[in-house]
């Protein structure tokens, strides 16, 4: 079977939460737990129902919440 490649996230790029969820290799309802939990930051303008996550956003929560080898 094929593996698909994620697509590579880009720091100045925007994602929907679909986009951000295939980028990470993980569930939209993963995602939105993230979200929620406050490890991840999201725009949303009022008014919309659409949510915005910037590449530095996903980035930054990777960052922030890695941990040691062997971990």
């Amino acid at each position: 079977m094929a593996q698909t490649q994620k697509p590579r996230i880009e720091a100045g790029a925007v994602y929907s939460r679909q986009e951000a969820a295939e980028s990470l290799g993980i569930s939209l309802s993963t995602l939105k737990r993230l979200v929620k939990n406050g490890h991840l930051r999201v725009s949303k303008p009022n008014g919309m129902r659409r949510v915005f996550i910037t590449g530095e956003s996903i980035l930054a929560m990777l960052e922030n919440t890695a941990v040691e080898r062997g971990a």
